[in-house]
């Protein structure tokens, strides 16, 4: 197990430093400069800039600069967005709001996408079934933009049920809240689907198999051979596919959040690239790198945990 993990993060590693390389590149050879000069900025100040960042050198020297400062956690300063303010300063004061939406929509896809897969698997081929396996493609099929869209003119502008934007206050408090239900709902809804899809798909066919007839042969009832056997066989492929699913949710809120003017790490990113801020778009970048990479190691390592037989590494008993 400890050789997997070890494994794990060192092809972890390579993967980031591919995939940091690949960015860093594509992003120096777009047209214009990082900085560019301009008749209100001082010329001794524009070359003071240019040394400090090495623009001057060739680009394979500039990338070998900018992997040493990632390595020491320095991942520079804010040029146009927040000129003058630290990446990482920029980002951790950025992260909170983020986090409070993608952990608010985890405890909601969780709970209702395992009751919708296990009375959806219960009541298999009855007209619940049908019913709810036809929202769940069609919430599957619709994009969340569009989901967010619809709920944002129904629910915020047509019924005034909910504010059309976040509230502005930094504290997590009822009104802010309040005003993260729809922004919540709408990163939810594909969730949900896809985990009452999954878990219904595999409940239905354990729920087949021969050692349910024995778990019922031995006495147990019918609730205590799908919590104590069919629910830990299902939840097998379940656990990575909740970790894939929190990726996906955070890739869906860099959408949502501009919809709904939320001041996290999307807005952040999406202002970095369109006012070619270079090194705040790097910072991003590798936040969303490092959160895929961990979500996929954990993702990886949770077989092992919900069924104890499945052997890590790939490597064969003696």
């Amino acid at each position: 197990m400890v050789k997997y993990v070890i494994q794990r993060l060192i092809a972890a590693f390579f993967t980031f430093l591919a995939i940091i390389t690949v960015v860093f590149f594509v992003l120096r050879l777009m047209p214009g400069s990082v900085i560019e000069p301009s008749p209100r900025l001082d010329p001794a100040i524009y070359q003071a800039m240019m040394d400090k960042y090495h623009l001057n050198d060739p680009l394979i020297v500039q990338f070998g600069y900018a992997i040493r400062d990632y390595m020491s956690l320095d991942l520079g300063y804010s040029l146009k967005v927040n000129p003058g303010s630290p990446v990482l300063d920029i980002i951790l004061s950025r992260l909170a709001v983020t986090v409070q939406l993608n952990y608010f929509s985890a405890f909601v896809i969780l709970p209702f996408g395992l009751f919708l897969g296990i009375s959806m698997a219960v009541k298999k081929d009855s007209l619940y079934d049908n019913v709810m396996s036809s929202l769940i493609i069609l919430t599957i099929s619709v994009p969340s933009f569009v989901l967010a869209a619809l709920m944002q003119y129904l629910l915020g502008f047509k019924f005034g049920w909910f504010p059309l934007i976040l509230e502005a206050e930094e504290s997590l408090s009822w009104t802010k809240f309040y005003s993260m239900i729809m922004p919540i709902l709408a990163l939810s809804f594909g969730g949900i689907a896809s985990i009452a899809r999954t878990l219904r798909a595999e409940l239905a066919e354990v729920l087949t198999m021969d050692f349910m007839q024995l778990a019922k042969a031995k006495g147990l009832s019918y609730g205590q051979t799908i919590t104590r056997h069919a629910l830990r066989n299902s939840c097998v492929p379940l656990a990575s596919t909740f970790l894939y699913l929190f990726l996906g949710v955070l890739g869906s809120s860099l959408v949502i959040e501009q919809i709904f003017s939320v001041p996290g790490m999307s807005k952040t990113m999406m202002a970095a690239i369109n006012g070619k801020d270079h090194w705040l778009t790097m910072g991003c970048i590798i936040f969303y790198t490092l959160i895929g990479l961990l979500m996929a190691i954990v993702a990886d390592l949770s077989y092992g945990v919900v069924d104890p037989r499945i052997r890590m590494g790939g490597g064969k008993d003696a």
